[in-house]
């Protein structure tokens, strides 16, 4: 499909289909980029590829995300949904780039953009005075139309957006993947040994009828579903409690820490977190473990922004580029 120049088409939800529920057991994050304002020799600006198995998508994408990739061994195949939270520099100015290299590279499936209304804008004067015509459609998605509404969903995903506390207009994101399937009791299974197509009835709400015409209700020899694994990020935000609410429970939080705590008074101004602020929200949400990143490049011993929040939420670990973390272990 050639669009005419920009190629551009506006919406809100995108209803994602996959061939196979079964696999999607493959859900993880993977750091690109975990520093804040300026690349340095030893971080980049802030861009994620969350994981979920056929399906990628990037959460921000700042300046040199492109060469992350390269340098990771990040493929660009089923990447055809990126998240921007906010229209700082540090995360979407490597939008401009992957674009480009899509389209040169012969890209003609779809990309989806989800992100502040304004970078439409942008993306369409950069095409407009290169004289692009791209080779794709590029779908623009504007958070801010998308309100108390899931981002997207589907029987596996349903991914949310919720507001920050920062500078400017700023959004965090959660995904959850749910396994609806019913799980069967082990006792169950050990005394009846039923077959496959006999497993596959029950997992989808079916009593049991054994050889001597017994019959097992259901809910007599099913557990529920396993709970949602779910993973949130906030990228730059002030710390304020009223986030627990999209944050809780979640597995993995990736959240900024900015500052040490000895900073408070800098991350007020400037509305950022200390590693500290980012553990008690941690602590309070409930969550699994918690990742911290988005780095000031003043930060080149980061011993002391973990020493700080493992007091309070023991379980909490320093981003790595490069790393990937599954968002269930």
């Amino acid at each position: 499909m050639i669009c005419s120049n920009p190629c551009f088409t506006v919406g809100i939800f995108l209803f994602l289909s996959v061939p196979n529920p079964s696999i999607m057991t493959d859900f993880k994050v993977t750091i690109l980029g975990n520093g804040s304002a300026v690349p340095t020799g030893h971080q980049n600006p802030s861009s994620q590829i969350v994981k979920m198995a056929d399906m990628q998508l990037m959460i921000d994408c700042g300046e040199g995300t492109q060469m992350q990739m390269i340098k990771y061994s990040v493929k660009h195949r089923n990447l055809n949904h990126i998240f921007i939270s906010h229209l700082h520099g540090d995360h979407y100015f490597g939008i401009f780039g992957l674009i480009s290299t899509f389209h040169l590279f012969g890209r003609d499936t779809p990309l989806n953009i989800y992100a502040p209304a304004e970078l439409k804008e942008l993306i369409e004067h950069q095409l407009r005075i290169s004289k692009t015509t791209l080779r794709f459609p590029l779908n623009f998605h504007p958070l801010e139309e998308v309100g108390n509404m899931p981002l997207f969903v589907h029987k596996n995903f349903t991914a949310t957006i919720f507001p920050l506390f920062h500078r400017i207009p700023t959004w965090g994101i959660k995904i959850s993947m749910k396994d609806e399937e019913l799980r069967i009791d082990k006792g169950f299974v050990e005394s009846f040994n039923p077959t496959i197509e006999q497993i596959l009835k029950i997992k989808k709400g079916e009593d049991f009828t054994s050889e001597k015409g017994i019959v097992f209700k259901n809910e007599e020899i099913t557990l529920p579903p396993k709970p949602a694994l779910s993973y949130a990020y906030c990228s730059d935000t002030a710390f304020n409690e009223s986030l627990i609410q999209h944050l809780k429970n979640a597995n993995l939080l990736y959240h900024e820490a900015t500052f040490d705590n000895t900073m408070e008074e800098m991350a007020i101004d400037k509305q950022h977190s200390t590693s500290e602020q980012a553990a008690r929200l941690a602590k309070q949400s409930k969550v699994g473990r918690l990742l911290l990143g988005h780095y000031s490049a003043r930060f080149e011993d980061l011993s002391a922004l973990l020493a700080q929040a493992q007091t309070i939420f023991p379980n909490t670990l320093l981003s790595e580029e490069g790393k990937s973390y599954e968002i269930g272990s």
